[in-house]
């Protein structure tokens, strides 16, 4: 994730929500759409897990606890008011403009580089500002408790893949192995009550995104990856 957001002010543009709605306009397929659609079919079978182990936000944010590790509580309703008008404002603006004509992935893009003007640069840091001062303001991760247009894609396709019910990446729990240390509780960057989902085995959250701090925390293995 590190990485991944060391790259981002040359790749951002691949997660942008404006560059979706500029290319339907115009009847192409940019490459922030090609990103959402592989966020939510990458979820069918790795749930949340490119928020865990992927995305430059998500590096962000992480890096950002060793500033401000304060854990995160109450509903994270916000993105879906983001989410939802949003969806529906590209929708409708494909079926206006008769779909989409072409493909180009680097749309708007020079190179296949994001910042190649003051403007695009300008357009970067506020995007970073709106990762950077909720998790400094309000705790960790708060950008993907309450902003993130990209979260949703993900739990709707791992929605999806619990109605469905095929094989895919998930958390698993032996309970009587738990020792009550509240080591994985404390140290989930998504402020999970994990203790509390181990006890009742039951793993699956929504806001989880499998990024296996709770794994390596827990010394009596009570957690574990299964596919």
């Amino acid at each position: 994730m590190l990485v991944s957001f060391f790259l981002f002010p040359a790749f951002f543009y691949f997660f942008s929500p404006y560059l979706i709605i500029d290319g339907t306009l115009n009847g192409v397929i940019s490459g922030s759409f090609i990103m959402f659609v592989l966020q939510f079919t990458s979820a069918l079978v790795f749930g949340r897990g490119f928020c865990g182990w992927v995305c430059p936000a998500g590096g962000a944010q992480e890096a950002l606890m060793t500033v401000r590790n304060k854990r995160i509580t109450g509903s994270n309703f916000i993105k879906w008011l983001i989410w939802t008008p949003w969806i529906a404002m590209i929708v409708l603006l494909a079926i206006k403009n008769g779909g989409y004509r072409q493909f180009n992935p680097f749309y708007q893009m020079k190179f296949g580089l994001s910042i190649d003007s003051v403007y695009a640069l300008i357009t970067y840091l506020m995007v970073l500002m709106l990762i950077v001062l909720p998790a400094l303001i309000v705790g960790r991760r708060s950008f993907c408790h309450h902003l993130c247009w990209m979260a949703p894609f993900m739990i709707i396709g791992r929605k999806i893949r619990n109605r469905i019910g095929w094989r895919s990446l998930r958390l698993a729990a032996v309970s009587d192995l738990c020792v009550h240390c509240h080591t994985c509780t404390e140290n989930c960057p998504m402020s999970l009550p994990v203790e509390q989902m181990v006890e009742f085995n039951k793993m699956e959250n929504a806001e989880c995104i499998l990024c296996a701090t709770c794994i390596d925390g827990c010394k009596s293995k009570a957690i574990k990856y299964l596919f």
